[in-house]
């Protein structure tokens, strides 16, 4: 498998974990197919449309790479289908959301590092890419964004778009970076959520 086919993979399993976490919200919701397929893919690529754009690469791939848009309306539609069987759909949501969130950061972080990004920048990219999914979808579904909430999020991501770059800047090429970082945010959110960690407030 070379390193551009793993990262490829890497990026539509992203895109379907992220479609099947909007979905899965949307149902709850209540929404209908068109609804839930519609939420689906504005979680699943509006953070890489966002990436793309940034980094300069257009159209971007939600557009211009069919596998990207196919990927983020089939997982929307199983997850409209199969809904039934998905016990707790929050608890899936969220399960789905740290695995999306893991990818994304990984991939988007990568690609902006690849298209010449300096450090400091294609960390904001991976954050950005990471993040962008889950606010469309909040935002479509009518609650507030999990990022701008106590719960850390957004601090996991721009975390693991550090690692990545380290180690892209030690010589770890290819799909090292991206499974590395990406289970190491999975199981950092996943923990976070059990032991319910959250960032700091402003006191009234």
């Amino acid at each position: 498998m070379t390193s551009e086919y793993g990262l490829l993979v890497a990026d539509l399993i992203g895109v379907a974990v992220f479609a099947a976490s909007g979905g899965s919200a949307a149902v709850a919701k209540r929404l209908d197919l068109f609804g839930v397929a519609f939420v689906g893919f504005a979680a699943a690529l509006g953070g890489g449309i966002l990436r793309d754009l940034v980094i300069g690469a257009v159209p971007p791939l939600a557009f211009a790479d069919w596998r990207y848009a196919i990927t983020a309306v089939a997982a929307s539609i199983a997850v409209f289908w199969l809904h039934p069987r998905l016990n707790r759909v929050r608890r899936t949501v969220l399960l789905l959301d740290a695995c999306g969130l893991g990818l994304f950061t990984a991939t988007g972080t990568l690609k902006a590092l690849d298209a010449g990004v300096p450090a400091v920048g294609a960390c904001l990219v991976g954050m950005l890419t990471a993040i962008g999914g889950g606010l469309v979808r909040d935002l479509l579904t009518g609650e507030i964004p999990v990022v701008l909430q106590r719960e850390v999020y957004a601090i996991i991501a721009l975390g693991g778009a550090v690692l990545v770059t380290i180690l892209h800047r030690l010589g770890f090429a290819g799909l090292a970076p991206v499974i590395c970082a990406a289970a190491l945010m999975t199981g950092v959110r996943l923990l976070a959520l059990r032991r319910r960690w959250s960032a700091p407030v402003a006191m009234p």
